[in-house]
């Protein structure tokens, strides 16, 4: 029997809902969206009684939602995502869409947000975080009375969320409900009125403003208390393993990137958005072939043109954009899992369907993976298990050099130490590991060394003891390592 859950917002009010992956936060979200119907149950607004049948009935409500997972259309322009199904019409028989009116609206919005491009500009030649800030400019433009944020800040840099931050205060003062899901605790607690946290589908606990800590939100979320959220560094010497030796990509020709990831550590690599970290990784792993430069692990040289070099190699990649890059979404756990290595699974041209179900099972298990079973779509999971999936894939084989880019991008506190502790378990097992993120706490949490990317250039390689965040923000503006001492 299905468990009911409830939730109230009040006018001017910014309500965070937080818990981890698969607690069933998205789902009432998507409820109130009108994306699902509840099998039992009511919504109230403004003290009457609403069915929402549809996304239409949720836009026709004045009820807007800025989805985890981008929802946009990259063969359209950013004002035509915006505004989409709602363009603005010219008066006459045709009804044409007034496009000068909507490109003029469009550019309001992105001022607001303080996203400097043109609305005319093909969505497609956007970063995932541009095009999350387009994603919450369409949301603005609904004029929504209630508006639902689940990770808006998933893809954002520094000061973009500071951004966000600002507009999320101006429509509390303008009256507007906001409930706003992240697994960015700093941010729940500079922003909530009130804090409400769910578990396994069902409440777990509300905290007031002057209760909300982040100790408490943690406890509420799991039930538990999790000592040393970050797996440290464990020191100690160590030899290079995977080398890069200037290596030019696509996006930023002009510059070399040269380094050393040695075994046994995690070499964090930071930057804002733009730095090149996404493009060198991808360059590695064969998606865009650089335009120059080696590769060698323990010495010898790796030929690296497309991901399936890189993958009879040992070479992975955990992409930043999981549902896109990462996995089949409409496929089972099952066959995502065994993608990579279908030739182990295969007799005669035939897949053994029992003995990539084992080997999924396996894996998935080791990772905590939860879902009913590895015969459900990909996409029907939560987004920390759908990066447990991701991972999963390359486990089942055996890296060498694993890559992370944006490891626990939308993903809640719980998955989080299960993935540094996986990451710092491989790299104890010998695996050379490189994450790429966004999150300076978690940057200066796990890494043992840190390079930092501006430009396309490697502006330094910061030592444990040399790391901060002040050092770290330095080099990512565009400062050299020379420089910056």
């Amino acid at each position: 029997m299905p468990t009911p859950v409830g939730l109230a917002v009040h006018p001017g009010e910014v309500v965070a809902l937080i818990g981890e992956n698969g607690a069933g936060k998205s789902t009432l979200m998507k409820i109130i969206g009108g994306v699902y119907q509840p099998d039992e149950g009511a919504v109230f607004i403004e003290g009457r009684e609403v069915v929402i049948n549809s996304v239409a009935d949720a836009i026709r409500l004045r009820i807007g939602f800025i989805h985890q997972e981008l929802n946009v259309l990259d063969n359209l322009d950013v004002a035509s995502n915006i505004f989409l199904g709602r363009e603005p019409r010219r008066f006459g028989l045709l009804r044409l869409i007034d496009g000068g009116r909507m490109y003029r609206d469009a550019r309001v919005y992105l001022e607001r947000l303080g996203l400097d491009v043109p609305p005319d500009t093909p969505l497609s030649r956007l970063s995932i975080a541009q095009q999350q800030m387009v994603e919450i400019a369409k949301s603005l433009s609904q004029e929504a009375r209630i508006l639902i944020m689940d990770e808006p800040t998933s893809s954002l840099t520094l000061t973009e969320t500071e951004r966000l931050i600002e507009v999320v205060r101006e429509l509390r003062a303008q009256g507007v409900s906001i409930i706003y899901i992240s697994h960015r605790l700093g941010e729940v607690e500079a922003l909530a009125d009130r804090v409400v946290a769910l578990r396994d589908g069902r409440n777990a606990g509300e905290l007031s403003r002057a209760e909300v800590s982040h100790e408490r939100m943690v406890r509420m979320m799991v039930g538990r208390d999790i000592a040393n959220f970050y797996v440290r560094p464990e020191g100690g010497a160590r030899e290079s393993a995977f080398e890069v030796r200037a290596l030019r990509t696509r996006r930023y020709p002009q510059h070399a990137v040269s380094f050393a990831a040695r075994r046994g550590e995690i070499l964090g690599f930071a930057g804002l958005v733009g730095a090149g970290r996404s493009e060198l990784a991808q360059a590695i792993f064969g998606v865009e072939p650089p335009v120059a430069g080696e590769l060698a692990l323990d010495g010898r040289a790796l030929k690296i043109r497309s991901p399936q070099d890189a993958i009879r190699q040992g070479v992975y990649l955990a992409p930043e954009d999981r549902r896109r890059a990462g996995l089949i979404l409409e496929e089972a756990i099952r066959k995502n899992v065994s993608l990579p290595s279908l030739a182990r699974y295969a007799s005669a041209g035939l897949v053994n369907a029992d003995a990539e179900g084992r080997a999924a099972k396996e894996v998935c298990g080791r990772l905590n993976v939860k879902a009913p079973s590895v015969e459900v779509a990909a996409g029907t999971l939560s987004g920390g298990n759908q990066q447990k999936v991701v991972l999963a894939k390359w486990l089942a084989r055996e890296p060498k050099v694993l890559i992370f880019d944006e490891p626990t991008r939308g993903i809640d506190v719980g998955a989080k130490h299960e993935i540094y502790e996986l990451m710092r378990g491989l790299a104890r097992a010998g695996v050379v590991i490189i994450m790429i993120s966004s999150d300076m706490e978690e940057v200066l949490g796990v890494s043992d060394r840190v390079a930092v990317m501006h430009e396309g250039r490697l502006t330094g390689v910061l030592e444990r003891e040399q790391c901060s965040e002040e050092a770290v923000m330095r080099l990512a503006v565009g400062r050299t390592e020379t420089a910056a001492a």
